[in-house]
């Protein structure tokens, strides 16, 4: 899941050497942290959210998959 992220959101930015992905287990949900440069913290969120809702279903979908829950943090 963490490459998925990292994959997408390397795609979307300008900086792609700055983004930084974070992977951490918390009981039975994966939390998946996402830093990128500042500059480029509206692609990655979108128009009224609406990409960082993709990257969610896609996270979402993809942790079905392998039967968890996965939850994206998007920080600064």
């Amino acid at each position: 899941m963490k490459e998925l992220v990292s994959f997408i959101a390397t795609s979307l930015v300008d900086q792609p050497q700055a983004v930084e992905v974070i992977e951490n287990a918390q009981d039975d949900v994966v939390v998946v942290e996402l830093r990128v440069a500042k500059d480029d913290l509206g692609k990655v969120i979108g128009k009224q959210g609406r990409t960082a809702r993709a990257i969610r279903a896609l996270l979402t979908a993809a942790a079905g998959k392998q039967n968890k829950r996965a939850r994206l943090e998007i920080l600064e």
